[in-house]
């Protein structure tokens, strides 16, 4: 039985996730801010843990993995956005916030099991072609997924008994996007509009195709960024 580990159940892709990888009758251990399906599952163990609280999650996961000795699978999916603004009007510890979240939360959650000696084949952490697009709007966000991919690599470095890669999931219907859909100012920051004309897949459609891109991504060197768009 394969045991996976998810941040970000609560909604989004992280909840479909979860409940794929319960309907494949994997063992989950979810982590969330609030409380998501399949709660009630006997396959699913669930900790509430807001990961901005940085200095909480090594504390909050060792009891949680208490009787864990490997995993099979780790996604690295929590994240936040930010304000889509310019970066002249963004503020430090604005950047500060969504880096907490997106990058320091998961060094310490990596260290955390690595110190707890578990035993673990594959981490993907959830990026985003923000990541090297830069465009103009969505600096923290962008920033944030840059040193998430570059993360990952210096952990594959250091981890050779696993295999970990970025992972840019493409468009999905999660309210992060519908916030930009819905909310940005397209005309100041084309990239909303891009985005709007793109397709935009379902958390459920998004999860088949992202459990079919976690094995392929095998195949590539550990530490790689890719987009399940363009992997072949």
């Amino acid at each position: 039985m394969q045991n996976v580990l998810i941040t970000g159940v609560g909604s989004g892709i992280g909840k479909a996730l979860a409940d794929a990888f319960v309907a494949r009758n994997a063992t989950v251990y979810g982590i969330s801010r609030r409380a998501a399906a399949p709660i009630g599952a006997e396959n699913f163990h669930y900790l509430a843990l807001d990961l901005s609280a940085v200095e909480r999650i090594a504390p909050a996961l060792e009891r949680f993995l208490a009787d864990v000795e490997r995993l099979d699978l780790v996604v690295l999916n929590a994240g936040v956005l930010g304000e889509i603004k310019e970066m002249t009007e963004t503020a430090l510890h604005e950047i500060e916030a969504v880096m907490r979240v997106n990058v320091w939360a998961n060094k310490v959650i990596l260290d955390t099991l690595i110190g707890r000696n578990i035993a673990v084949a594959q981490v993907v952490g959830i990026s985003s072609g923000a990541a090297v697009n830069a465009s103009r709007g969505w600096g923290p966000y962008s920033l944030s997924k840059s040193a998430l991919n570059t993360l990952l690599r210096l952990y594959a470095r250091e981890m050779p008994g696993t295999h970990l890669t970025a992972l840019a999931p493409g468009v999905i219907d999660t309210p992060m996007v519908r916030h930009i859909v819905e909310e940005v100012d397209e005309v100041k920051y084309p990239s909303a509009a891009r985005l709007k004309k793109g397709p935009i897949l379902s958390p459920e459609d998004a999860a088949k195709r992202l459990i079919e891109a976690f094995e392929k991504v095998k195949t590539y060197e550990s530490g790689s960024f890719l987009d399940v768009r363009t992997m072949k």
